[in-house]
């Protein structure tokens, strides 16, 4: 059985997947995820801070050994959002070239849209499809429609840190802060289903560390457990709740909450804000009553990709 290796490297985190490929299915050797905020600060200055770039450094450094230990004969680094917005890229592709002895790859919102939507329902049922997945990550939102492949895909610029750092800045944020964050999100997610008619959609599917942590919440769990939360189902009013719920709260309050990884403590009140305004637009327009959470993501896509 061939081992791969996918990396993926967003705004706000970088993770890495080990998997032996069985029958054009997956089973996984190592999966791991850190918060290394590559993209703090690029919307504002346009560039890689140099902090940020010793941080992925330093995880890249980690995942490199891991690869070599299991053995994955074949490697696919893929960077979104902040690597497509950073005027001094060429630093951070010179340093994933010398790292892992491949150069990252900057896709196009499309293509990420594919292995997102590829990885989100490799096990789901059919019957369930259509399927509109939602790719919460910190500089983008992905939203994909799609059966067998993919239909209509945006990728609108409303990531968890992007509309934190625009939006947010008390502690915890104003009313003023948060009505501006809404108008902001309603904003791309009106250009966005203009785009992708989820009129038809049947099921919704999040994916990425905020959907995943909504849902564990959700779930009242006291700690995060990965094979509970993966296809586990949330129906609209608790997820409004769980959302409303934390975009009040101060950022301790959130960094206290047993699920929660510190590292997203402070930008995941943008990311439920965006997950409510979702909610409504696809509660109006689709009749959709739940989200099914999907810890298979653009990773597992990259990692398939490989077959």
């Amino acid at each position: 059985m061939t081992r791969v290796a996918a990396i993926d490297c967003g705004t706000n985190s970088i993770r890495l997947l080990i998997a032996e490929q069985v029958d054009g299915h997956l089973r996984d050797v190592h999966r791991e995820m850190r918060i290394v905020r590559l993209g703090q600060g690029v919307d504002a200055t346009g560039r890689f801070g140099s902090d940020a770039l010793d941080r992925t450094r330093a995880a890249l450094v980690d995942y490199a050994a891991l690869c070599a230990e299991h053995g994955a004969e074949r490697m696919r680094m893929v960077a979104t959002s902040a690597a497509r917005d950073a005027a001094n890229r060429d630093v951070f592709f010179a340093m994933t070239t010398d790292v892992l002895g491949v150069s990252a790859e900057v896709i196009t919102g499309a293509e990420e849209a594919e292995l997102s939507f590829r990885g989100a329902v490799d096990e789901l049922d059919s019957a369930g499809a259509p399927f509109v997945v939602v790719d919460l990550g910190g500089g983008s939102t992905e939203i994909v429609l799609g059966e067998s492949g993919v239909i209509a895909s945006f990728s609108a610029d409303i990531g968890c840190v992007r509309v934190t750092e625009r939006c947010l800045h008390t502690d915890p944020p104003t009313p003023g802060e948060v009505t501006a964050a809404r108008e902001l999100v309603r904003e791309r997610l009106g250009e966005a289903l203009r785009a992708v008619p989820v009129q038809g959609a049947r099921t919704w599917v999040g994916v990425a560390g905020t959907m995943t942590t909504l849902a564990a919440l959700a779930h009242d769990m006291t700690t995060y457990d990965s094979a509970a939360i993966h296809l586990s189902r949330v129906g609209i009013d608790r997820l409004l709740h769980v959302c409303d719920g934390l975009i009040a709260m101060t950022r301790a309050q959130r960094a206290a909450l047993g699920p929660m990884h510190e590292g997203r403590a402070d930008v995941i009140g943008a990311g439920a804000i965006v997950v409510e305004e979702l909610a409504f637009a696809l509660r109006e327009h689709a009749g959709i009553e739940e989200l099914v959470v999907s810890e298979h993501d653009i990773l597992d896509g990259i990692a398939l990709s490989l077959a």
